[in-house]
Parts: structure tokens; C-alpha cells; sequence
């Protein structure tokens, strides 16, 4: 089904033609948002469909985290404080931890979990624990979306699960993001955790700008089929801070690319942004009243080779052509695509492989102070050996401790020696795999 056949997105395309601020090209297949920003300033660098409403999937996760911060802030909870999985996030789907019902995990797990794995039973959690309920903590979440100025936005529940009414925009997200980064500087690596260990699970961050982009340290992606592959992206580079948000993508990797070549273009621009037109701060921007587009059929319909989800990595033919061309129509400004972690292939540019700059951060459930979990984390998720552990199983999530031995060989029987007459026999030592 062609992306023209949805009414919805066909009236979409033409009225946004009509007032000049769509370019329409052979190469663009759907409509998308982009908006690029200093992040100290709010000055706006760039905007494409900046204030058009948008379903913001996953990367509602930034408002969860924020809004979670605000009760840390203020002395309602600390990161530190247990949550409790219900019947309720347990059966979130479909990007989930899987841990069954009554599992605790501290504020701390809890986000970390959230904000890399973005597991949706996590969210929930995090939700009941610290707002009573879902409706409550989304009044909160409302109440903090007011207070920024997030005019565009309206959040229903804190994972980005399809809602009819659970909307933002690129000029919103753009603001939330700007205030994660100002307020909470000391918490910064929530948001640029490049995988955690959860046992002997590993997991990546489905932000792929993270080990593959120069400066990268932030922030959340999502998708859903109605909106596209979302991200909010950030980047430091010589003192410098930018804030990337590309909606709509065909792809993850298409995601990914696009909001490099931002990031890249602002940070190439040096002192030739005299030459771009001022377009004020993000706040001031005008949002548009209107529905935002639904690209369930572009996303999901049968004519995509790998069903879609936040592990698809699939470039469409054209959009991801369009995405890495340095002259293509998001962000063409006749300046070279000059990036050393991006590597040419076939006259277009890719991401190239992830570089491991740190190691896996452990996660646990229970209380941080808790014995076993104290032992897993000192272990970082890793085996001993020539020991008898404690080895955590996890099964459905759930955790059991079992002693077990290793597995080490019996060692050899000696034929001990008599001892001397009139002497003492010593006492045996013990064997550091019985204590």
C-alpha cells in the first residue's frame, strides 16, 4: 500500500506543501520531523515539521525518567527506594524485562533498565510505585509536560504503548530534553548507558549513536507503527552540546543516520550560521493544530521485508539513500559529510560498528543493599571459578539462589603420611570450595 493511499497522511502532505514548509522530493517517502537545537541555549538550528503533532512511542520514556527525577528532586522518593512489579506490568508487551510478579527493584535499576532496555514493564512499574497508579503518575507526567511549556504534548501512560490520545511533537521533545540536560546534569548517564548486565543477559542500548558517533551521550529512541522510528539524540563536541530529534524514520538505522548527519551539520556549521535564517528558540516555535499522522500502513504493511520492531535494522532502498546523501533534503546545505565514525559503502554513508568504550553497567533486583545482590553486583554478572557460588538463576525473571560447585575435577587421594610418634596429627585444612 502506497504511503499516498492514507487519506490521513495524504491531506497531511498537501497542506503542508500548500503553506511551504514540506519540501517534497523524489526521494521522500513519507512525511518525517527533525529539529535541531543547542542544548544551553534553546537556539534552533534546524526544523522540518518541528511543531507538527507526533506519537512519541518509547521516547515517552525521557518524560517517565523526568518525572521520576522531579520526586527524587523534591524528597518524595531516592533512587534507592524499592518498586514492586504487579500483575499489571507484568504483562506489558512487548519489550519487557520479564520479571514476575512481586520482583522488587530499586528507583536506580529501574531507569537504567528503562532507559536501555526501554522495557515497557519496567515503565509501569516505576509508574505504580511512584504515582499510586498509571492516572496518576500521568497527571504528573501532565503537570510537568505544562510546566515546561510542552504545549503539544498529552501522556496517557509512561512506556509510549499505542494510545489515541498520547501525543507530543519534535519542538516538545526537544524542550523535555533541554530540561533533563539542565536540571539533572548529575544524572546524566542514565541516558547514555551503552548496554547493562542483568545476570548473564546482555543488553544494548537501542540508541545505536552510542560507541558510533563521536561525542554521542544521550538519549532515548522509540517506535510504534503509528509513529515511525523516533529518537531524541544528543552529542558534545568541543564544549558544545546538540539535541537531535528525527520522527518518523523508515528504520532504526535510517533513525540513526539522519540524526547523525544533524548532529554533524550543526557541529560543521562553525561561523556560517550568519548565512542560515534565525529561527528563534524551540519554545517560541508555533505548534500546528492538527492530528498527527498515522504511518501504521508505511510502517507495518506487508510490503516490509522484516516485520518491524526496535530491533529491525532494515533500510528501506530509497530513504536510507536519502538519509545518508550529504546533499539530500534534511540538512543539504552543500557542506561535505565529514564524520570518521560514518564509513562510505556503495556512495552512501553508514554507521559503522559499535566501539565498547565501557564495560556493561550491572543491574539487579531487590534492595541494593540486599547480600545476594550485593555478590552480583561485585561480580559484574560474571562466573567464579574454582569456587562453589551462589549462582543466580533466573527463570521468567524471577530469581533463585542454588549453591553449586563449578564443576572442577575431585582432586587426587594421597596417601597421607604417618605422623612422627609423640607428635600431634594436624588438623585438616578445608577445602575453600565447602566453606
Amino acid at each position: 500500500m502506497s504511503f499516498t493511499s492514507s487519506p490521513r497522511l495524504r491531506a497531511l502532505i498537501l497542506a503542508l506543501a500548500a503553506t511551504g514548509s514540506l519540501a517534497i522530493g523524489t526521494t521522500s517517502a513519507h512525511a518525517e520531523a527533525q529539529l535541531l537545537i543547542e542544548a544551553a541555549t534553546g537556539k534552533v538550528l534546524h526544523a522540518e515539521n518541528a511543531t507538527y503533532p507526533w506519537y512519541p512511542a518509547s521516547v515517552t520514556k525521557l518524560m517517565t525518567a523526568y518525572t521520576t527525577l522531579r520526586e527524587v528532586k523534591e524528597g518524595r522518593i531516592t533512587l534507592n527506594t524499592l518498586l514492586t512489579v504487579s500483575r499489571n506490568a507484568a504483562a506489558q508487551q512487548p519489550t519487557k524485562m520479564g520479571f514476575k510478579i512481586g520482583t522488587t527493584v530499586t528507583v536506580d535499576n529501574a531507569l537504567k533498565m528503562l532507559m536501555v532496555k526501554s522495557a515497557n514493564d519496567v515503565a509501569v512499574t516505576i509508574a505504580e510505585g511512584v504515582g499510586g497508579s498509571l492516572e496518576g503518575f500521568a497527571d504528573k507526567m501532565n503537570a510537568n509536560a505544562r510546566r515546561l511549556g510542552m504545549t503539544q504534548s498529552n501522556f496517557v501512560n509512561p512506556n509510549g504503548l499505542p494510545a489515541e490520545n498520547h501525543v507530543s511533537s519534535a519542538r516538545d521533545l526537544g524542550i523535555l530534553a533541554r530540561a533533563l540536560i539542565l536540571e539533572f546534569p548529575q544524572y546524566g548517564s542514565y541516558w547514555h548507558i551503552s548496554s547493562i548486565r542483568y545476570g548473564n543477559r546482555v543488553m544494548r542500548n537501542y540508541n545505536s549513536l552510542i560507541d558510533r558517533y563521536p561525542g554521542a551521550d544521550g538519549m532515548k529512541t522509540g517506535f510504534i507503527c503509528a509513529s515511525g522510528y523516533n529518537v531524541v539524540a544528543s552529542a558534545t563536541r568541543n564544549g558544545r552540546r546538540l539535541i537531535a530529534v528525527v520522527l518518523g524514520a523508515w528504520s532504526g538505522a535510517v533513525r540513526a543516520q539522519k540524526a547523525a548527519q544533524l548532529l554533524e551539520r550543526g557541529f560543521n556549521s562553525g561561523n556560517l550560521t550568519w548565512l542560515t535564517p534565525a529561527l528563534g528558540t524551540v519554545d517560541a516555535l508555533a505548534p500546528i493544530d492538527a492530528q498527527p499522522p498515522n504511518l501504521r500502513d508505511e510502517m507495518c504493511g506487508g510490503h516490509r521485508r522484516k516485520p518491524p520492531s526496535e530491533e529491525n535494522e532494515e533500510e528501506g532502498p530509497d530513504e536510507a539513500a536519502a538519509a545518508a546523501n550529504a546533499g539530500g533534503e534534511s540538512g543539504g546545505n552543500g557542506q561535505a559529510f565529514m564524520l570518521s565514525s560514518l564509513k562510505p559503502s556503495g556512495g552512501k554513508f553508514v554507521l559503522g560498528p559499535p566501539v565498547e568504550t565501557n564495560p556493561p553497567t550491572t543491574v539487579f533486583t531487590g534492595p541494593a543493599d540486599h547480600p545476594d545482590t550485593v555478590a552480583q553486583t561485585a561480580s559484574g554478572g560474571g562466573k567464579k571459578k574454582k569456587k562453589v557460588a551462589a549462582k543466580t538463576e533466573q527463570t521468567g525473571g524471577a530469581e533463585k539462589t542454588a549453591a553449586k560447585p563449578t564443576g572442577d575435577k575431585p582432586a587426587a587421594k594421597k596417601t597421607a603420611k604417618k605422623p612422627a610418634q609423640g607428635a600431634k596429627p594436624a588438623k585438616p585444612k578445608v577445602s575453600s570450595a565447602n566453606q
